[in-house]
């Protein structure tokens, strides 16, 4: 006879799935460790240390910061190791065009400042059907995940990508485009893991 399980055996096993998912992005984290400990030592400070967050004053600061100084962290969602890293490689092929940044966790508030105004830039009508193609077909259905200061230097830099280096929209969002390293995308679960296993115990015994 088929049982159907109950709300708690069902919460429960989401709870111990979480739980082996944590486990495999630590033993991810320990491998890449030993594998590039420059890469994790940079990683444990952009991701514990950040500067940058969501708000519009922050966004609005940028144009006074001096060029040097560096917008660092994540502002919208907690940084995952395995995807850094991934971000770090994908952006290396693109070294070549300076305003691309070889890092997005870690970009200099210069070049922030020369792509912030690129985002208001009127392009052709070609232009913009290649822009709007690569934010439709975006995770996020934009620049980033809300229109923070990233919304205005990301989306500045897929216009500067389109005007001066003929990008199209599937070049900019394509699989190994620099879109596709720039956003985090995952989701660091560990980072969750308290909150959910509280919250998935509270309702396993409701």
């Amino acid at each position: 006879m088929i049982r159907t399980p109950s709300r708690r055996t069902v919460v429960l096993g989401g709870v111990f799935g979480a739980a082996t998912l944590t486990g495999l992005f630590k033993n991810s984290d320990i491998a890449i460790a030993a594998d590039d400990p420059e890469l994790t030592k940079r990683f444990k400070e952009l991701s514990q240390n950040g500067n940058s967050t969501c708000s519009a004053k922050f966004t609005e600061s940028i144009a006074t910061m001096p060029a040097m100084s560096r917008i660092t962290g994540s502002c919208c969602s907690p940084m995952e190791m395995k995807r850094y890293v991934e971000q770090v490689n994908g952006l290396a092929k693109y070294r070549a065009i300076e305003m691309v940044p070889s890092d997005p966790y870690d970009i200099p508030a210069g070049t922030a400042q020369k792509l912030i105004p690129y985002y208001d830039a009127k392009l052709t009508i070609d232009e913009q059907k290649a822009y709007d193609y690569a934010m439709a077909n975006s995770e996020e259905k934009g620049p980033c995940c809300c229109p923070c200061w990233r919304w205005k230097v990301y989306g500045g830099l897929a216009k500067y990508l389109i005007r001066e280096h003929a990008f199209t929209g599937k070049q900019i969002r394509g699989r190994m485009g620099p879109f596709r390293w720039l956003w985090g995308r995952y989701v660091n679960l560990a980072a969750y893991w308290p909150s959910m296993a509280s919250d998935a115990l509270r309702l396993a015994y409701m």
